[in-house]
């Protein structure tokens, strides 16, 4: 590993108390205690992924976060949840430093949390949700570009647009997301306007990620050209081409009605590849940064790898 690289301070870093302006996205079925531990020891921050975790399982995963360390670290909750509100309240109970929200309207859950003095980040794909957030009294924004794995949003704006517009509309600080994997990305995110970037694929593999090997090893073997955009017209999603990926098309070029192809997307297809190791037949969810990823890597070394690159990419560039 390289040297213990120095503190980077932005905006970001100065709200949350960590090292660096690295947020590890909560992602269903990677982001468990063990991944979000190591990422917040390191100097960034983590962030627990709800998505795939019963109300009893996320209480026991906050109380194993905490046991292992002592540094800042958060909850991803998605507001669509049925049992979000048992998910925030679970949050407040336990006294969890930052949450991070998505899918909803912020007015429900920032007061409450504030007042725990929670530090409360929201997605937000454009302007107006931005400006929604802001006065709902969010304390930064993660702005979610089209390059990123997973559910990116229907606006389908890139990051290189989206951050400079949020950057001139709000005074929040902005965590960009979508499609970053190293320093160079951090490197050009911060130059855009952001205060911080949140990576997702590129924690995935890791080590102390709680996914199946396959997934991990999928992703080190993706090209550039392999993360595709599926069902565009019901539910956008981001993955890896695969055999699902291929039937989803099919069945959009035949005509499936939005039902049947709500019910493909849903049969399980994360979990199937995350946890049970299927990478043909599930949601191989991942960024356009993907084709860069090499290796698979402890945490605690990604992170110092990344800095360097920052570093070396700030040093390296004109005037």
């Amino acid at each position: 590993m390289d040297r213990l690289q120095p503190p980077l301070p932005t905006r970001l870093t100065d709200l949350l108390g960590i090292d660096y302006p690295i947020v590890q996205g909560g992602m269903v079925w990677a982001a468990g205690s063990s991944l979000v531990a190591a990422v917040s020891a390191a100097g960034g921050l983590g962030l627990l992924g709800s998505g795939s975790m019963y109300p009893d399982v996320l209480r026991e995963e906050i109380r194993q976060v905490k046991a292992a360390t002592d540094r800042p670290f958060g909850v991803n909750v998605s507001l669509r949840r049925d049992d979000s509100p048992t998910l925030l309240q679970i949050v407040l109970e336990e006294g969890v430093p930052v949450i991070s929200c998505s899918l909803g309207n912020p007015n429900i859950y920032v007061e409450k949390m504030k007042a725990r003095g929670i530090k409360t980040l929201h997605v937000v794909t454009n302007t107006k949700h931005a400006a929604k957030a802001e006065q709902a009294g969010v304390d930064a924004l993660i702005a979610v570009g089209i390059e990123a794995g997973g559910h990116p949003g229907p606006d389908e704006l890139a990051l290189t647009t989206l951050i400079p517009q949020l950057h001139d509309a709000t005074s929040l600080p902005v965590v960009a997301a979508g499609g970053i994997v190293d320093g160079r990305g951090l490197a050009a995110a911060l130059a855009l306007g952001a205060d911080g970037v949140q990576i997702g694929t590129r924690f995935i593999a890791t080590t102390e990620a709680s996914v199946h090997p396959s997934y991990k090893e999928m992703l080190v073997q993706a090209g550039p050209t392999d993360s595709v955009l599926i069902a565009r017209n019901v539910e956008l999603v981001r993955v890896l081409k695969n055999d699902f990926a291929a039937r989803i098309a099919k069945a959009q070029a035949d005509g499936a009605s939005a039902t049947e192809l709500h019910e493909l997307l849903r049969e399980g297809r994360p979990k199937l590849t995350m946890y049970e190791g299927d990478v043909q037949n599930g949601q191989v969810q991942a960024g356009q940064g993907v084709g860069m990823i090499r290796d698979i890597l402890p945490t605690a070394e990604l992170i110092q790898r990344m800095i360097t690159q920052y570093r070396q990419s700030r040093s390296a560039m004109p005037g």
